[in-house]
């Protein structure tokens, strides 16, 4: 299993020094930068796991960094800070921090922290993967990573073209497509007039879903278009 990286921004060395020690004692990779500038550019280089970043640094502070790191990247981080202030704590989460220790702190206790925010972002990027995996409408449950389909407690088996076509719809809820434009996107080649394939899948689809397939819930004709999933 891969190492996660933390990377340390103090302009202190021997307290970096003091954190690197601690987090490869546990097993972790670490990078040092000393100051938000050089943070920003380690962070372009290196896939990083977790930040400690000192607030108070020459040039680009901690909570300036903190702000710029979080117009696009959602890495955990950990400030450090010589005040114990509550205003500064405040000031440092509202930044963007997930958590925030006064100097002088207990090295533990940091690595105990960065346990935790790694196990917690680990947990909300699963959920956040599992959660674009799964499309729900009403009471149909699509799941793209296992292809899986049900409506509440009935599995539906659907053959690979018409889950396919399915998901299509269910991913573009509310946009009409033409019989041509199913059939290029799923089968990827081209539509001949005479083709009547995408009706055919659409009826079996229909009829597996539907309790009346003549009043269909989900996949609905719009006449002399195609078919649309509704919003």
């Amino acid at each position: 299993m891969d190492k996660e990286t933390i990377l340390i921004v103090d302009d202190e060395k021997e307290i970096g020094d003091l954190i690197e020690v601690y987090l490869k004692n546990e097993g972790f990779n670490v990078i040092k930068a000393s100051n938000g500038l050089e943070a920003l550019e380690e962070i372009k280089e290196f896939k990083v796991d977790l930040i400690i970043l000192d607030v108070m640094m020459p040039g680009m502070d901690g909570l300036q960094a903190c702000i710029k790191i979080r117009e696009s990247n959602p890495v955990p981080i950990i400030m450090l800070s010589a005040k114990n202030e509550d205003i500064d704590k405040i000031l440092g989460l509202s930044t963007g921090a997930d958590d925030y220790m006064s100097k002088p702190f207990n090295p533990m206790e940091l690595v105990a922290r960065v346990k935790s925010q790694i196990r917690r972002a680990k947990r909300l990027n699963g959920a956040m993967a599992l959660q674009a995996n799964l499309i729900e409408i009403e009471d149909l449950l699509i799941n793209t990573s296992t292809h899986e389909v049900r409506i509440g407690e009935r599995e539906i088996k659907l053959t690979p073209r018409e889950f396919d076509i399915l998901v299509l719809l269910a991913r573009n809820r509310g946009m009409v497509f033409s019989i041509e434009k199913i059939y290029q996107c799923v089968w990827n080649e081209d539509f001949y007039e005479s083709d009547n394939t995408v009706m055919v899948h659409i009826r079996k689809i229909r009829e597996k879903l539907e309790d009346e397939p003549r009043k269909p819930r989900f996949i609905k004709t719009v006449w002399g278009v195609g078919y649309k999933i509704e919003k």
